[in-house]
């Protein structure tokens, strides 16, 4: 017998809470000047519950080509990296309407 989803009740090969959750969330990627004039791309806006934050941001990091971190439920990337973050995370899987870039 097929595994369970707890959420939705539906058998887990064909669960669709993940991309029903990642369809809800707002993300907003932003870039900041930290010490020394240095830039900072902050990604806020992704749901804790439902992703691995350092995974995301091991990936972002990984397709971005830089350094970075999760912290208080933000992710950081070293550098401007907002339209590589903004493409990144489309191609993860999150949908263009819902990424805000400033």
């Amino acid at each position: 017998m097929a595994e369970i989803c707890p959420v939705c009740g539906l058998p887990k090969d064909i669960c669709a809470c993940g991309e029903i959750s990642r369809q809800q969330q707002r993300i907003t990627v932003r870039v900041e000047t930290r010490k020394w004039g240095r830039p900072i791309t902050i990604i806020e806006g992704v749901d804790r519950k439902s992703e691995d934050l350092s995974r995301l941001a091991q990936k972002l990091k990984s397709l971005c080509a830089c350094g970075g971190t999760a912290k208080k439920g933000q992710i950081l990337l070293q550098g401007d990296q907002r339209e590589r973050a903004k493409d990144s995370l489309i191609e993860i899987g999150f949908p263009v309407d819902n990424i805000t870039v400033q």
